[in-house]
C-alpha cells in the first residue's frame, strides 16, 4: 500500500491567511521529503475556511521545491471554469511538474461557488460531462478549434495565425494527458461507474463512513467490466484522517476534542451538509436519527488516531472492512500544535506504513 496526501485544506476562520497558505505549502513539501507519493489540492472560491481558490496555481507555488512527489488536483471544479481555460492551464502546469501532475476533477460540492459563478440551479453534471469532454477534445485536436456545446463554445477559427502561435493552444507533457482522477463522496456511487467507463480512477473521501467506502470499488469495477477494462483494486486510492502522536494519551487530547483541529473540520463539514439536508451522508446506519450525527460520533467512526501500533491495528481493521486498496491519502487538517502535526505525518511515513505493509505481507502469504 502507497502513502499520499490530501488537503482541502481547512482552517479556523480567525487563523491569518498569509500563515495558513505558508503552512499548506510546508505540508506538501514536507510530504515530498518523508517520501509521500503523491498530494492531491482542493480548491473553493468563496470559503476562509477552504482558502485555496485555485489549486493549480498552488500547485505551480510548489511545482519546482518539490523533488518526486506527484501533485494532483483535488479537484478542479469544472462547471466554475471554462473549459479552455481550464485545458491550456493544466498542461502549463503538467509541463512545470515534468509529467508529475494528476487530473483530478468534479462539479464542485459548495454551494456559495455554485451561487456567485452563477450555476447553483443549473445542470451541473451536464456542465462538467461538456468540460471535460471539451477539455479533451482540445487536448487532442488541433487548431483552429471549433468545439460547440450546451454550456461553452471553443473556437479559433476566425483569428487563427498559425505561423505566429495564434489561436493555438499547447498540449499536456503526458500524452495524451494527465491520469485523471474522481473524487467519490457517496454510497453506491453512479458517478464512479460511469469515471470507470472512461478509464478514470477513484478517490473515496475521508468523511465517508466505511461501511459505505467499500460500496466505492464495485461500483469501480461494473463500469471497468462495461468498457472492457480491468479493474485494479492498486489503482484505488482511499482518503482517511489520521493523527498518530507518540503516544496514546497526546492523539486522545488533540485528534478527539470537538474544540480542536480534526473537531473544527468535521464540525465545519456537518455545518454545511445540514444546511443542504444531506448530514444522513455521515450516518453508518441510515435509520438512525439526524440527532446521533454529532461532532463527537464523526471524531469516534472517522479519525483513525492514536500511538503507532494502535494507529495500524485500527488502519488494518479498516481495510479489513472496505477491501484492499492501492494508496491511503493522509487527509491534511489544520496546524492547531505544528510540531505534533508535523510529527503524525512524520511517523505515519517513518513507522505506521512500513508496519501495516509488513502484516499485508503476512497476510498475502499465509493465503
Amino acid at each position: 500500500m502507497k502513502l499520499g496526501f490530501f488537503t482541502m485544506p481547512m482552517h479556523p476562520p480567525g487563523r491569518n491567511y498569509t500563515q495558513t497558505l505558508k503552512e499548506d505549502r510546508e505540508a506538501v513539501l514536507l510530504a515530498d521529503r518523508l517520501g509521500y507519493c503523491e498530494a492531491f489540492i482542493g480548491e473553493h472560491v468563496t470559503d476562509v475556511c477552504e482558502s485555496i481558490p485555485s489549486c493549480l496555481a498552488f500547485i505551480a507555488s510548489v511545482a519546482h521545491d518539490t523533488k518526486q512527489i506527484k501533485l494532483g488536483s483535488g479537484t478542479v471544479n469544472l462547471p466554475n471554469q471554462h473549459p479552455a481555460q481550464v485545458a491550456a492551464t493544466v498542461a502549463m502546469v503538467d509541463h512545470m511538474l515534468e509529467g508529475r501532475f494528476l487530473f483530478g476533477i468534479g462539479p464542485g460540492g459548495l454551494r456559495s461557488d455554485m451561487e456567485v459563478m452563477g450555476n447553483l440551479d443549473s445542470d451541473r453534471t451536464a456542465m462538467f460531462v461538456e468540460a471535460i469532454d471539451q477539455i479533451l477534445a482540445v487536448w487532442a485536436g488541433d487548431a483552429p478549434y471549433n468545439i460547440e456545446g450546451r454550456f461553452w463554445n471553443i473556437s479559433t477559427e476566425r483569428t487563427l495565425l498559425r505561423e505566429a502561435g495564434q489561436g493555438v493552444m499547447v498540449k499536456p507533457y503526458q500524452k495524451p494527458h494527465p491520469p485523471i482522477v474522481v473524487t467519490v463522496v457517496v454510497p453506491y456511487s453512479q458517478g464512479v461507474e460511469a469515471a470507470a467507463k472512461r478509464g478514470w480512477t477513484p478517490i473515496s473521501a475521508n468523511f465517508l463512513q466505511p461501511v459505505w467506502a467499500a460500496t466505492h470499488f464495485p461500483m469501480y469495477e461494473k463500469g471497468c467490466v462495461a468498457a472492457g477494462l480491468r479493474a485494479d483494486r492498486s489503482d484505488w486510492r482511499v482518503c482517511k484522517s489520521i493523527f498518530v502522536a507518540d503516544d496514546d494519551a497526546t492523539a486522545r487530547r488533540y485528534a478527539r476534542n470537538v474544540d480542536g483541529a480534526y473537531g473544527f473540520y468535521y464540525w465545519n463539514l456537518l455545518s454545511k451538509r445540514r444546511a443542504r439536508g444531506q448530514a444522513g451522508v455521515y450516518k453508518h446506519d441510515p435509520s438512525m436519527p439526524d440527532s446521533a450525527v454529532t461532532v463527537e460520533y464523526l471524531l469516534d467512526t472517522l479519525v483513525i488516531g492514536g500511538g503507532v501500533n494502535s494507529v495500524v491495528d485500527q488502519l488494518l481493521a479498516f481495510r479489513e472492512t472496505i477491501g484492499d486498496f492501492g494508496t491511503l491519502l493522509y487527509a491534511g487538517h489544520d496546524w492547531v500544535e505544528p510540531r505534533l502535526a508535523r510529527r503524525s505525518m512524520e511517523l505515519m511515513a517513518e513507522k505506521v506504513m512500513p508496519a501495516v505493509n509488513t502484516a499485508i505481507g503476512r497476510q498475502a502469504a499465509a493465503a
